[in-house]
């Protein structure tokens, strides 16, 4: 058995924050072999509702599930942790411009930065994942100058599944047979799906 590896979750009683944080728990991310601390971060409203997913994970009793902090303390959330999968940000309400949004979650993405470059194993990466990723990864990273840019992770998987099925459709294939799809931009108007590299079948789109 591999020796345990700290893993933080921001948002960690959202709803994509709580479905993920069982398939880290029980091996389906890390795999089988790998045990796992989790670190579970919230802020102050949450804890009540993430001391019942504790209670959730305790019920579950993952062989794999080495022990797990809840707490709204991002020193304290961050310690130690070998992976930061940055899932908490402020969604975007009725009446919200992008702009108002990104105000909002750069105050947060700037104190996890910092947070993480203060306080995580020398190893981190950092998975972001919390809309719109792309900016909110840069604003973090930008905070955390020591950690290397290449464990540096922003999860556009929505649009790149989006643009694939699109692809696909066009084509008439099966979207599995659709390869190396890029997207850039964050997730807004501004988006430029690329198909310059993607690939049907093996061969160029």
């Amino acid at each position: 058995m591999n020796s345990p590896i700290n893993v933080a979750i921001t948002g960690a009683a959202g709803q994509i924050g709580y479905s993920l944080l069982f398939r880290v728990a029980s091996g389906a991310i890390f795999g089988p072999e790998q045990p796992v601390q989790l670190n579970l971060i919230e802020i102050p409203p949450a804890l009540d509702a993430l001391k019942g997913v504790v209670m959730e994970l305790d019920d579950c009793a993952f062989p794999l599930l080495k022990g797990v902090v809840a707490t709204a303390d991002l020193n304290e959330g961050f310690r130690d942790v070998n992976w930061a999968l940055l899932v908490g940000s402020v969604p975007r309400k009725a009446g919200m411009e992008r702009g108002d949004l990104l105000g909002i979650n750069g105050k947060i993405f700037i104190g996890q930065g910092q947070a993480i470059e203060k306080n995580a194993a020398s190893d981190v990466r950092i998975l972001v994942i919390g809309n719109p990723c792309n900016t909110n990864c840069l604003i973090a990273m930008n905070n955390a100058r020591s950690i290397p840019r290449d464990r540096w992770f922003a999860m556009t998987r929505l649009d790149e599944n989006r643009a694939k099925a699109q692809l696909a459709q066009k084509a008439g294939v099966e979207v599995t047979e659709v390869t190396n799809m890029t997207i850039w931009g964050n997730h807004s108007a501004t988006q430029y799906p690329d198909f310059y590299n993607a690939r049907i079948n093996g061969k160029s789109a």
